[in-house]
């Protein structure tokens, strides 16, 4: 009786201690290796940004249509719209600006473009549709900084 009584809370003990054990190693495990924030292009100056994305995103905008780089571009522009996007989206004192907006509209209807339709070139109205908002939010951050 009392090996039957030893043997069942020594494999009670034994069930817990290496429960325990798990745990411990789970835990250290997750917050002993070194965390990696995203690679930005943003530098956190929304101005300086802002100017920086339309003078990339024109560019991308007077790509020739028979460009070997076409793919190339749109994934770039497609990063740095995403990147744009997420850093500034989210910031009160930014995402309220007449200048944000229209950005965000511009870089929307790029995106879409380029999300749907991802064989085909940007077409001629949106292109001027594209450099008249891009003009417009770069004059509007340089007014409101």
């Amino acid at each position: 009786m009392l090996v039957k009584k030893m043997t069942e809370l020594f494999s009670r003990f034994f069930v817990k201690a290496i429960s325990f054990a798990i745990c411990i190693s789970v835990f250290f495990t997750l917050f002993n290796s070194p965390s990696y924030a995203a690679k930005t292009s943003m530098t956190g100056d929304y101005a300086k940004d802002t100017i920086s994305v339309v003078k990339t995103l024109q560019i991308a905008v007077e790509t020739p249509k028979d460009s070997p780089d076409k793919d190339k571009v749109r994934d770039e522009s497609l990063a740095l719209i995403t990147d744009y996007i997420s850093r500034y989206r989210n910031r009160g004192m930014v995402n309220k600006t007449q200048s944000f907006t229209t950005m965000q509209t511009a870089l929307n209807a790029m995106a879409g473009h380029y999300k749907n339709f991802a064989t085909r070139p940007l077409p001629d109205k949106l292109k001027e549709r594209l450099t008249k908002e891009f003009t417009l939010a770069e004059k509007m951050v340089l007014r409101e900084s």
